[in-house]
């Protein structure tokens, strides 16, 4: 029996109350990163570092010392116990006594850092030049085996002594990209160079953070690749030039950085009239965005990197708080007006196609994170693409804001990329959800006459209106389609309109939805100073966006029938309740907002139907793998007209 049309239409009624009111009231405590109390350290258990009796070496550092009569000293002074381990080292040199003086060198740093910083460093330094010998001294190649569970935890010694010694490095404010700082500990002088490699250089670094230090919420994945090296924040600092791409970075924008210390051999120095060991040290601050493999001698590394904390930490600005971007974009949409724009959440890179995100109703850019996350874990795409998001006041009509979206990629070429240099801005792709799909379609239509058809007969030219206004309405009714964009990908879009906008929404809608005074006036004022100018029901009186997105929209109906520009490629994913499940069985056929009629595209290159609400398609797993799937292809095909590096492998997640 199907499900009456009435209880249908007030459960869709219903559930499209749902979708507005749960963004705008169950995000409000969101918080992506948060502080630890302690630092993830992987060395814990193994060590036994929370023990009452304290850090304790493992049971093949003990056996070694056994073997060799020193287990009585475990217990007393640490530094003579490492001076007798490094005695038998020195006569006997193996991997098996190089990585006891690691681990010995580290338990003895955890007992007394809290009581002897200086001394702590001194063991931490000592625990990180081991675990380097262990790892790449050709000496040692013989007894160096991959497969030993020793191996990862010789890596592990040696990311968490380089993290602690950095925590010092910080403490004393010399954890700072440039330039030489001398660091001294109880018994030796460390002449520490930090060096930027990758994109960023030394200017763009403020602060710097260890994302050991952080636990992410709200991503369902967690990417991380492991290797050498510690895992940090860095936040942007904005450089005392005017770089074109500046604008385009939030305020507090974070990236991610891997710190990686090459270890030099001792040189004799004199200093404080007396000798000491001088070290000259290399932190090399890595971008994991640009490589995640270093040479290391005649060995090629994986670095220990971590993408998402990073990405959580900046999305804790107060620019980014969903709730608070969403409902003023809807509800008044002057208040976003400063804010709207592009958005670019990662280095600009002119070799890396960018693929632009556009949020759909009552919503804003971060609404895409879990997709972003997902879609930068993968080598390939990462290494390729470049992730920009458009934030726009969602409660404005859609070819209003997709006439801004088109300005803002105009403006954003001219900024990056003057001469036209960069071919890679010239393969751009677009990912749209729900109205969002709307605007994307938009950037690749030839308007012809069809669209300012809807609103008058007459010519543009003979409105009488200020030049300012007329050139308003020319760049929304009037345009051709982008060049530069090769392929669009539309999520749970109503082509076809969407049957929620009905009397009820419509009305709720202009309830909620304020349209700025000074909007209303100039609409009000142009009608009146052109009596009989325009027609009847005419686009200018649509106010809010639920209004443009009923099926009986002459705005839905110029879109269908528009050009396309023959060189785009369009996708589509479609949502579909499951029948089986609550919502489903009374809003079946549709994805609880747009039925699976209206968000057919006819004419896409591909069309997938994902069983998910319309809500939260784009972070279903089977959507985020379409469009990762499309990204690929479109890699693929790009190859014949011009080669672009694809990384082999895939980065871990868990």
């Amino acid at each position: 029996m199907s499900p009456d049309p009435n209880t249908s239409a007030r459960a869709r009624a219903l559930l499209l109350l749902g979708c507005l009111i749960v963004p705008a009231i169950g995000c409000i405590s969101t918080e992506w990163a948060k502080l630890r109390d302690h630092p993830v350290n992987p060395l814990s258990h193994q060590l036994a570092l929370d023990s009452r009796r304290g850090p304790q070496p493992t049971q093949r550092t003990l056996q070694m010392l056994r073997k060799n009569d020193l287990v009585d000293h475990l217990d007393g002074d640490p530094e003579l116990l490492l001076a007798e381990a490094q005695s038998v080292a020195n006569a006997e040199p193996t991997a098996e006594h190089v990585y006891a003086i690691a681990e010995l060198a580290y338990v003895a740093a955890k007992k007394v850092e809290a009581k002897n910083q200086p001394l702590a460093l001194d063991m931490y330094g000592t625990a990180v030049a081991n675990a380097y010998l262990y790892l790449f001294d050709e000496s040692y190649q013989a007894g160096r085996n991959p497969y030993d569970p020793r191996f990862r935890r010789a890596c592990d010694l040696y990311n968490n002594s380089l993290e602690n010694a950095l925590r010092y490095v910080q403490s004393q404010g010399q954890l700072k990209p440039g330039g030489t700082h001398v660091v001294r500990t109880s018994r030796q002088a460390f002449d520490v160079d930090i060096a930027v490699r990758g994109t960023w250089h030394e200017e763009h670094f403020g602060d710097l953070k260890f994302a050991s230090d952080f636990e992410v919420k709200e991503f369902t994945n967690h990417n991380k690749s492991y290797g050498l090296g510690v895992p940090m924040i860095a936040v942007y600092k904005n450089s005392n030039h005017e770089r074109p791409d500046e604008k385009f970075y939030p305020p507090g924008m974070s990236f991610p950085v891997t710190a990686f210390l090459r270890v030099m051999r001792p040189e004799p120095g004199h200093d404080r009239g007396t000798e000491e060991k001088r070290h000259r040290c290399v932190i090399e601050l890595h971008d994991p965005l640009k490589t995640s493999k270093i040479s290391v001698g005649n060995q090629i590394i994986p670095l220990e990197t971590d993408l998402t904390t990073p990405l959580a930490y900046s999305l804790d600005n107060p620019l980014f708080k969903k709730a608070n971007v969403a409902t003023r974009g809807v509800h008044k949409p002057e208040k976003t007006m400063a804010t709207s724009g592009l958005y670019m959440l990662e280095p600009y890179d002119a070799s890396k196609i960018p693929v632009v995100m556009i949020h759909g109703f009552w919503s804003s850019l971060v609404t895409w994170m879990e997709m972003f996350n997902d879609l930068r874990g993968s080598p390939e795409i990462r290494k390729n693409y470049q992730f920009w998001f458009y934030l726009y006041p969602t409660g404005t009509p859609y070819w209003f804001t997709a006439s801004n979206l088109r300005e803002q990629l105009a403006m954003a070429r001219q900024s990056l990329d003057p001469n036209r240099e960069s071919p890679s801005l010239d393969k751009m792709v677009l990912v749209g959800h729900s109205m969002g799909g709307l605007m994307a379609q938009l950037q690749t239509m030839e308007s012809g006459n069809e669209f300012w058809s809807l609103i008058s007969e007459q010519p543009l030219d003979s409105l009488l209106a200020s030049p300012e206004v007329i050139d308003d309405l020319r760049q929304t009714f009037f345009f051709q389609p982008n060049h530069s964009i090769r392929r669009v990908v539309s999520i749970a879009s109503p082509f076809h309109g969407s049957n929620f906008s009905n009397m009820a929404t419509q009305w709720l809608g202009r309830k909620f939805i304020n349209i700025p005074e000074k909007l209303v006036q100039k609409r009000d004022q142009l009608i009146a100073d052109n009596p009989g100018y325009f027609k009847a029901d005419h686009l200018l009186e649509i106010t809010t966006a639920v209004d443009g997105l009923a099926p009986e929209s002459p705005m839905i109906a110029a879109m269908q029938s528009a050009t396309r520009a023959p060189w785009v490629q369009y996708h589509n994913v479609i949502g579909d309740l499951e029948e089986k499940k609550v919502l489903g069985s009374v809003a079946g056929g549709s994805d609880g907002v747009v039925t699976t009629t209206s968000a057919h595209l006819d004419g896409a290159t591909s069309e997938l139907i994902v069983s998910g609400d319309h809500i939260t398609i784009h972070r279903n797993p089977k959507t985020i793998l379409e469009v990762r799937r499309i990204l690929l292809e479109h890699l693929r095909e790009l190859q014949f007209d011009q080669p672009i590096a694809v990384v082999a492998g895939a980065a871990e997640s868990h």
